[in-house]
């Protein structure tokens, strides 16, 4: 789904969510259509359903704030001293009036999104004819893993700690209604249920698509929501049904190929550095690259860059120069402009017609390959399923005689490695209930962890306009 801007003729619920669901259309101006124009004819309902992808990529949620910046201060894969604007989110001071203000526009922009997704699956249930059964199943589909996907999200990041007794308490709304209602707080385990219901029922709707175009990964098709379960059912602790969606993508894996050496090395200015061919699902942000230097960008002020410590990112690659992941891919380069590493992942390339341009992923192979080793209980099997992502990232397999606890450190190291800039080790060490983690702002050493740092507030509007 490149290039959306050009053909995107609708805007949608551009309100912010309140109550965690809000009025769906306004009287629009002349850029944008009414509710009953949209829901007019084949090309306005597509329009509709690109526009819900289109604002989930955007700066405030998985095109920046979702995956390269607050999740990422979190889990401290960054140098941040006093000095620094972002200290407030490197310490964890979640009450802190920036900090929640900003943790506030992620759930009122995820709320937005999510009401509107059932907006749209109100009206395409009402409005049959429109589109050829085919079709109309796949948008309802679609609709239902956009709106699990926002809510998982948020129940990951505000929810308690599902993997303890916690997961009984009350955690976040999940919105399901497409009229103007206060939705109820209500349990995590029951908010999980209901997470797993829709991705049953959008994987029903959407068949599996043989299709390889590289668009395709832009959407929620059959493979994107099986990944999507396995990454759900592990968090929820249902190893045996996140073994299960793992292995879907593991014995399709031929349609992921591994990214090869000379997609990194053959052409350093178009380095493949998101390792594309891998994607399962990712969003397409057309601000991705200004938002880049805006964060990484080797010229931005010491006080403002989001960079590590060199000795702390040689520690998690364990100075391995020939992993993809460090040396090859170019994805941390030195500059004349800083005494350190830089991140690059993001860079723009000079071929702009690589089809990953301006892609940031969100669900990748590898991740299926962890999900299996955590899942699996036979411990060969799970090893190599740790060595096939290792082996394809240039460096040498684990030996099959490890303990648990060694093996449990290199799951851990993985995800380390592979999840820089996407947001996904905050998320790992909330499952895992890590009681502590390292600490990024020096050397050595290690903050203390727990649910006053790792359960984010519901934001004080979300209660307030419930009184």
């Amino acid at each position: 789904m490149r290039n959306q801007s050009k053909y995107l003729i609708v805007v949608i619920a551009a309100v912010m969510a309140f109550s965690s669901c809000k009025k769906f259309l306004e009287v629009t101006p002349e850029d944008r259509l009414t509710e009953d124009q949209v829901f007019s004819n084949k090309k306005n309902v597509e329009a509709a359903i690109n526009g819900l992808y289109l604002r989930a990529s955007t700066a405030g949620l998985y095109g920046e704030k979702l995956t390269m910046s607050i999740p990422e201060l979190f889990a401290q894969r960054y140098n941040i001293p006093a000095t620094h604007t972002k200290i407030k989110f490197a310490t964890l001071s979640l009450t802190d009036a920036n900090v929640a203000k900003e943790l506030e526009e992620i759930w009122k922009n995820a709320y937005s999104i999510i009401f509107s997704s059932n907006v749209i699956q109100a009206r395409l249930n009402r409005s049959r004819g429109i589109l050829d059964a085919k079709t109309d199943s796949l948008y309802q589909g679609e609709v239902l893993a956009i709106r699990a996907l926002l809510h998982f999200d948020m129940l990951r990041l505000f929810g308690p700690m599902y993997s303890t007794k916690d997961s009984v308490l009350k955690s976040i709304p999940y919105c399901s209604q497409s009229d103007v209602a206060v939705t109820p707080f209500l349990p995590a385990n029951v908010v999980m249920g209901n997470i797993v219901y829709d991705l049953k029922k959008a994987e029903q709707l959407v068949s599996i698509d043989t299709s390889k175009n590289f668009d395709k990964r832009y959407r929620f098709n059959y493979f994107a929501i099986k990944a999507l379960q396995a990454r759900v059912y592990l968090y929820r602790g249902d190893k045996t049904s996140a073994l299960a969606a793992a292995k879907v993508l593991i014995d399709n894996q031929a349609r992921f190929p591994w990214v090869l050496r000379n997609n990194l090395t053959g052409e350093k200015t178009n380095s493949d550095r998101i390792f594309s061919t891998e994607m399962i699902f990712g969003v397409y942000n057309s601000d991705l690259y200004a938002g880049q230097q805006k964060i990484f960008g080797a010229d931005v002020a010491a006080k403002d860059i989001l960079a590590p410590l060199d000795t702390r990112l040689a520690e998690v690659y364990e100075s391995s120069t020939l992993d993809y992941r460090y040396g090859f891919a170019q994805l941390w380069r030195n500059t004349e402009v800083k005494s350190y590493k830089t991140f690059f992942k993001y860079v723009d390339v000079d071929d702009k017609s690589k089809p990953w341009r301006n892609t940031v992923p969100l669900l990748k192979k590898s991740e299926m390959y962890y999900i299996a080793a955590e899942c699996e209980s036979n411990k060969e099997i799970a090893i190599g399923y740790l060595n096939t992502v290792r082996l394809n990232r240039n460096i040498a397999g684990l030996p099959l005689t490890l303990t648990d606890v060694q093996f449990k450190g290199e799951i851990l190291k993985e995800y380390q490695k592979e999840f820089f800039g996407e947001g996904q080790l905050f998320s790992y060490y909330k499952r895992t209930n890590a009681a502590t983690i390292q600490n990024g702002s020096l050397a050595a050493g290690t903050i203390a962890m727990d649910a006053t740092k790792y359960v984010v507030p519901i934001p004080e509007s979300e209660i307030s306009n419930r009184n």
